[in-house]
């Protein structure tokens, strides 16, 4: 995958300010070497190259070839779908009897997929990465409005399956008990 060539801006390019050419690579190559030999590069910043590396294979590899200028949410749809035959999570069917089970007793041929929250972090790793490497926000793909109800799909027929639902969790708040007859002090939340 190290022979996937960088994503850079270009001052000529038509709608997403990025092409990709061999000048730029060497550019990028040593801008990135200097800026890596001051600070070492955060796990997150690791995983975001590798992701990003991944998914520009994967443009080369389609058919016909895609640059990444001609992406759409369509393709990005394509790439995570692509991606499930990868996934490590049991996704049990409405059929299955397990369905809707947090932990089933025994094992089913339901499909192995990729788990909604690493299909998450993954687009949120890419949407950060395509900017940048030049990319406009508002042509960003993986921003778009189908990858982002796919996501939610997912998540939905994910926790529908386990039978575990994905609701943001409330924050419990700590009741302060006063003395009776003794009220708390103004602007305090009870």
């Amino acid at each position: 995958m190290d022979s996937l060539p960088e994503l850079t801006e270009s001052s000529n390019s038509e709608n997403t300010g990025i092409t990709d050419s061999s000048t730029t690579n060497n550019t990028l190559a040593a801008a990135s070497s200097s800026s890596s030999a001051s600070a070492p590069s955060s796990r997150y910043e690791n995983q975001k190259r590798r992701d990003w590396n991944t998914f520009g294979q994967y443009l080369m590899n389609h058919r016909p070839p895609l640059s990444l200028s001609r992406c759409s949410g369509a393709h990005v749809l394509e790439f995570l779908r692509y991606l499930d035959q990868f996934g490590k999570t049991k996704v049990h069917t409405p059929i299955c009897p397990f369905y809707g089970l947090p932990n089933p007793p025994a094992p089913c041929p339901c499909p192995l997929r990729q788990a909604w929250g690493s299909l998450d972090a993954l687009i949120g790793r890419l949407r950060a990465a395509f900017e940048e490497n030049g990319g406009q926000p508002e042509v960003n793909p993986f921003g778009a409005r189908a990858v982002r109800l796919y996501l939610r799909e997912v998540r939905d027929l994910q926790s529908k399956a386990r039978g575990v639902s994905y609701e943001k969790k409330k924050r419990k708040r700590s009741r302060q008990q006063f003395p009776p007859g003794q009220l708390p002090p103004p602007g305090a939340s009870q």
